[in-house]
């Protein structure tokens, strides 16, 4: 365990979210004494405590919901269903506390020292701890370490023109507390935050209206994805507006005043709420990295090598802080590369697909080298596209608009990326992973039996198309 009374532990770790937990237990079954220091009273970070657990916990009351409706079409009727916000709050924050319990339970197990507080660093060897009120019961007010990890994530981003001391103006933490059903809501920003949490409000009844300042949802990803995504939006939504900005927000006695820029939008609204979804930042301000030789670039990520090493010698960094892509499962990855080199081994984060997974209905996926990023660098590559239309399983779930893309190389017919849209795209995803990973060819995914009916055979014959044999799909040969 950690020196209490001298304030010493072998390694620091300043964030207690899905990197710097990782982190923690490896190097304590590693052999390391370990010190997990969060500015939250339980270990779980953003993800968990009001990101990806609560926002998908959401989502699957969407779901139900949707699916409810959806059944009428083939002759199942429900009613509308009756929604009890406090047990719906209550149960999100059930699955929540259930596995920030499970984490703290961990702690003890592997004898990782959990400090709820504020950690800043007075030098290249030593943190101050601070409470919400002074020095931290049981803690030491300044704490020496061999090492050091920052894993201290992100924050949402709000531009300054939208910055409103009006609760009715929410980031993506407000909009989780779910404190009511607005009739109208605004959401700006139409990447996967956006997406998502407009997904839940309007299944639970809210007029959603979303601007996007680009002329696409989820910039930067695959086209061919987007377009089956944004007609289900297009019905769940009140109206979807691209090439669009807020200039302002007023708060009004009946609502919040937006005043927006662009072709086919209303300059000036009102709605009962806003979530505003356009970002988020590394949460590396106020750290006292200044006192330490860790560099960081001009947005505020923290600079790091392959081995998660940054400038000074005796600290890492790992997960949001060091950049794209924001994803939990990165921040993981990036943990064990960071506590394995700190032992003494080698590891270095080579990973070339880092799958990504927006959780909206349908689910859109993707992980490797996609189209558009090939088009961007001009790297020649094969696309194989199955459209779910051909696949039997999509339509015993009445769920035929996806697709399964994939990514090879033309010459040696290497799987480079994958991208998929539909119901459990997330799920699917992760074979393509592998085979990137793997270095896998199109002839390894042909070959290998998928079971029928499911979609993962959208897979296989995805790749049997490249050699124009897909069972199920006919393309005319040229």
């Amino acid at each position: 365990m950690t020196d209490q009374a001298s304030g010493q532990t072998q390694l620091a770790i300043i964030g207690a979210g899905p990197g710097g937990y990782a982190a923690a237990f490896h190097a304590a079954e590693l052999g390391m004494q370990v010190t997990l220091i969060s500015q939250d009273a339980k270990p779980g970070g953003v993800c968990l405590l009001r990101g990806c657990i609560p926002s998908k916990s959401l989502l699957h009351i969407a779901k139900l919901i949707y699916e409810a409706r959806d059944a009428g079409g083939w002759g199942v009727q429900f009613a509308e269903p009756n929604i009890d916000l406090d047990a719906l709050r209550s149960w999100k924050d059930g699955v929540v506390t259930k596995l920030t319990d499970g984490l703290l339970e961990l702690c003890k197990r592997r004898n990782v020292r959990f400090v709820h507080a504020r950690a800043q660093f007075e030098d290249s060897h030593t943190l101050r701890l601070q409470g919400a009120s002074g020095p931290v019961e049981g803690a030491p007010e300044r704490l020496r370490f061999e090492h050091a990890i920052v894993a201290a994530g992100s924050l949402p981003a709000v531009p300054g023109a939208l910055r409103v001391e009006d609760p009715r103006v929410m980031d993506s933490t407000g909009a989780l507390a779910l404190e009511d059903v607005p009739k109208r809501l605004l959401v700006v920003g139409g990447g996967y935050i956006g997406l998502e949490m407009g997904t839940v409000y309007a299944a639970l009844g809210s007029e959603v209206t979303l601007v996007e300042l680009t002329d696409g949802l989820l910039p930067g990803v695959d086209r061919d994805l987007v377009r089956a995504l944004r007609p289900r939006l297009a019905e769940r939504f009140k109206s979807i507006h691209l090439n669009a900005q807020v200039e302002k927000f007023e708060p009004q006695s009946d609502g919040i005043v937006a005043t927006f820029k662009g072709q086919g939008i209303e300059p000036v609204q009102t709605f009962d709420r806003a979530l505003v979804a356009v970002g988020r930042w590394p949460a590396s301000q106020n750290s006292g990295l200044e006192n330490t030789q860790v560099k960081v670039d001009d947005r505020g990520f923290v600079q790091v090598d392959r081995q998660m090493r940054t400038a000074d010698p005796a600290i890492w960094a790992i997960g949001d802080v060091v950049g794209e892509p924001m994803v939990a499962h990165k921040a993981s990855r990036e943990a064990k590369v960071a506590v394995e080199v700190i032992a003494g081994n080698k590891s270095e984060f080579d990973n070339v697909a880092i799958p990504a997974v927006v959780f909206t209905d349908p689910e859109v996926a993707w992980c490797g080298l996609t189209e558009t990023q090939a088009k961007q660098s001009g790297q020649p590559v094969k696309t194989a596209r199955f459209p779910w239309a051909a696949s039997g399983r999509a339509a015993t779930l009445g769920r035929t608009d996806g697709l399964t893309k994939l990514i090879f190389d033309p010459e040696t017919q290497r799987l480079l990326g994958m991208g998929v849209v539909g119901p459990g795209a997330g799920e699917l995803i992760a074979e393509g992973v592998l085979a990137v990973e793997m270095a896998a060819v199109a002839a390894d995914v042909a070959e290998s039996i998928h079971p029928h009916p499911t979609l993962s055979e959208t897979i296989m014959e995805s790749a049997e198309s490249l050699f124009g044999h897909a069972t199920h799909l006919f393309r005319p040969k040229r």
